[in-house]
């Protein structure tokens, strides 16, 4: 792998998408995250430009792509200028039925 690299608590600091570094540590060692569809089990995991997270949240799951990544932990509008959204296009791809594989786990039907 080459490129520069983020450690995924940092990022998910940095982000505002964890409240606290350690909040973040948790996150990805409860094996809830996932990058670029691989389940994210240690902190250390590395994060480059490009890549597509998956993570929960308290409505549900959120997917956003890493488009820059910051040097600091930075005002909510720096923060967000680092990351897409995806969410709203997976939503929108699924209730028109399509099938999309966003990383998340897939619903248990029977």
């Amino acid at each position: 792998m080459t490129g520069a690299a983020l450690r995924i608590d940092k990022l998910l600091w940095y982000l505002r998408l964890a409240p606290s570094r350690r909040a973040a540590q948790d996150m990805a060692l409860a094996g809830h995250i996932r990058a670029n569809g691989v389940r994210v089990t240690k902190a250390a995991q590395p994060v480059r430009c490009g890549d597509i997270l998956t993570l929960p949240v308290a409505t549900g799951v959120r997917v956003i792509e890493v488009a820059a990544l910051p040097h600091r932990r930075g005002p909510a509008p720096e923060a967000r200028a680092c990351y897409r959204d995806r969410t709203a296009a997976i939503e929108s791809d699924s209730q028109r039925g399509e099938v999309i594989d966003a990383g998340a786990p897939a619903a248990l039907g029977g």
